[in-house]
């Protein structure tokens, strides 16, 4: 009888040494995968970099992203380098319409810049590492700031369609966070600070332009969803509800990877149409891109004189 129980105490702690080495090793097998993610995503960043330098060795100042509609601003670019997004290994490749899919090296006045002219949206189907790729890859180029552009609708009822809201802040919460996984230290710290996830001085520099020209604008929160639905009446209350102005489908996890890099950050959202709810029309990408349009001479000027300005303000702080 006593050698029956020692047997079954053996056995129990053989089984509890298994069942433990089992959830080590599931515990390292896991890590291992995690940590091959990040890297993979980091290697393919790294790749398309490379791809772009085998191409080009222009540097940006800053970097622009063109949003729905709003790729007529290109023609105020002096370009000496266009890259489109299929020829660079690994790039995602947009496949909204009015998004020409493609990158734009050249200058402002005396400023250098990298444009996108149309940028890849979650609902794409893309995983979030690849929707910031483009944006991770022109800070990696060179670009210090970021001016981020969209067309959005719009939450606060005192908008109307044409109008320009100049970014204060956003609600990124209903995306997942580009940073979620293990940290690319290479790129920036684990816990970035997103108390002024929008520069202060590039807002100022961007409404003293719109008071110098008469350009109307406003300015609000942004919220971002995943789409492609259009947002029905209940998420549009429950966003204004939380603070938001204007709401889309893209930009705020943009915003998050750039200021992960140390980047400095602006935002314009052109208010295509009211968010659903607000009016009683049915929305359309056509309506969107109708109200851009409509839009595009005011946004072409401020965007064009505030990188101007920002390259004047750029060479006075370094003399």
């Amino acid at each position: 009888m006593v050698c029956f129980f020692a047997f079954l105490h053996v056995h129990f702690l053989l089984s509890c040494d298994f069942c433990l080495y089992s959830l080590c090793n599931s515990a390292i097998i896991y890590t291992a995968k995690r940590r091959s993610h990040m890297e993979r995503v980091y290697d393919k960043l790294k790749k398309c970099y490379e791809d772009v330098r085998k191409k080009t060795d222009f540097q940006p100042d800053a970097a622009i992203v063109l949003g729905s509609g709003l790729g007529g601003f290109a023609e105020k670019i002096d370009v000496c380098t266009s890259i489109d997004y299929h020829e660079i290994e690994g790039f995602p490749v947009s496949t909204v319409q009015g998004h020409k899919g493609r990158f734009l090296f050249g200058t402002v006045g005396n400023v250098k810049v990298v444009a996108m002219q149309g940028r890849v949206h979650y609902y794409e189907g893309y995983p979030m590492s690849d929707v910031v790729l483009p944006i991770r890859l022109m800070g990696m180029l060179g670009a210090k700031s970021l001016i981020l552009t969209n067309a959005a609708g719009g939450v606060n009822e005192t908008f109307h369609p044409g109008d320009l809201m100049l970014i204060e802040d956003q609600i990124s919460s209903f995306v997942p966070s580009p940073l979620v996984g293990q940290n690319i230290e290479e790129l920036g710290v684990r816990f970035p600070d997103m108390s002024a996830i929008y520069d202060r001085n590039l807002i100022r520099t961007l409404e003293g332009v719109a008071k110098e020209f008469a350009i109307p604008v406003k300015k609000g929160v942004y919220i971002q969803f995943t789409g492609p639905a259009y947002e029905s009446p209940a998420e549009v209350r429950m966003s204004r509800i939380f603070g938001a102005d204007a709401v889309g489908m893209s930009t705020a996890c943009e915003a998050v990877a750039a200021r992960h890099m140390g980047m400095k950050v602006c935002g314009i959202s052109c208010i295509s149409n009211m968010a659903s709810g607000v009016t009683k029309e049915p929305l359309s990408h056509e309506e969107v891109q109708k109200a851009a349009d409509k839009a595009a001479p005011q946004f072409t000027t401020l965007l064009t004189q505030a990188i101007l300005r920002m390259g004047k303000e750029s060479l006075e702080e370094e003399s």
